[in-house]
């Protein structure tokens, strides 16, 4: 079956579409990504702007035109942070199904972090016992616990690395260097957010593999050494809490701008590197993680490993 996953984030509308079957690896195909920052044309009434809609609009209907082009058999359409939290998310939702026919289905930040739990347990297997999981998206940070497929835990907090980019480090927004004092604020609020979090989620139990997915962790790791993307996604890619500070002391004191110009960084996200380190060195710090596995899979294949559960199912 192809299938096709067309995933509209807070910084990205992403459509992947894979070769797959019920027990099979899933085959990526076709990987298309347009950056739209949805998350920065919610205004102060928070509310999506008309332009943000009218980009959202032609983003969709180019998935979908590709999609069809592609053969897909099968799609899905979700929404995560951005539009979830939008005032008229729902009304805007409503005017992309009438103007595309695409019905984009609301996640909630704990069906994200569900998801996302599943896919890693399945790239990772049995043999990991007992997972603890992290994603920093651009609007919320998911975490979840478990020994299932299914976590025992799944939490959605609002620490995005572009949600807290725009809060605490606004210059960085226009190429500049981050504030150090809005470093640390932004490092107490984490703090703060995360610690009945993490009660909750030491509650599972300890975990015998941490593992992190997400394109900032992706880039954190390959900052502090990790292997470039092009080496193959099964090398194994680590992030520590020591390679992490000492990051942290590097973006500090570095324009954005300059950040864009380092290998594996990606220009359109290069000013959220300084807080999506700050909330992944605070999460792990509260959760008393040295060390997290990076993992490639993450809530597009979680979505598409459970479609392919509930059709064989059927």
């Amino acid at each position: 079956m192809r299938l096709g996953v067309l995933d509209v984030g807070s910084n990205t509308v992403h459509l992947l579409v894979v070769d797959a079957h019920r027990g099979a690896h899933p085959t990526p195909m076709h990987d298309d990504r347009t950056l739209l920052r949805l998350a920065e044309e919610i205004g102060k009434d928070d509310k999506l702007s008309k332009a943000g809609e009218k980009a959202l609009v032609r983003a969709v209907q180019k998935a979908v035109d590709q999609a069809e082009k592609q053969g897909c058999e099968d799609f899905l359409a979700l929404v995560t942070s951005a539009i979830r939290e939008a005032d008229n998310g729902l009304e805007v939702l409503e005017r992309v199904r009438e103007q595309t026919g695409v019905d984009l289905q609301v996640l909630s930040g704990e069906d994200e972090a569900r998801l996302t739990f599943f896919a890693v347990r399945r790239w990772f297997g049995w043999s990991a016992g007992r997972l603890l999981v992290l994603d920093i998206g651009g609007g919320s940070l998911e975490l979840a616990a478990g020994i299932d497929e299914e976590p025992e835990v799944a939490l959605s907090l609002p620490l995005g690395a572009g949600r807290m980019t725009r809060r605490f480090l606004p210059d960085a927004l226009t190429g500049g260097r981050p504030d150090l004092k809005a470093l640390r604020a932004l490092d107490e609020h984490a703090e703060r957010l995360l610690e009945p979090a993490a009660r909750k989620l030491r509650s599972a139990g300890p975990p015998d593999l941490v593992a992190a997915t997400s394109k900032t962790f992706r880039t954190l790791a390959r900052l502090t050494g990790a292997a470039p993307y092009s080496a193959g996604l099964r090398v194994d890619r680590r992030l520590s809490t020591t390679g992490l500070g000492q990051l942290v002391g590097f973006v500090s004191r570095i324009e954005s701008g300059a950040l864009a110009e380092l290998p594996g960084v990606s220009p359109d996200r290069a000013h959220q590197i300084p807080a999506g380190a700050v909330v992944a060195q605070a999460a792990m710090r509260a959760l008393d993680v040295p060390s997290v596995r990076i993992c490639p899979w993450a809530l597009r294949e979680g979505v598409i490993l459970r479609r392919l559960d509930l059709l064989e199912g059927a």
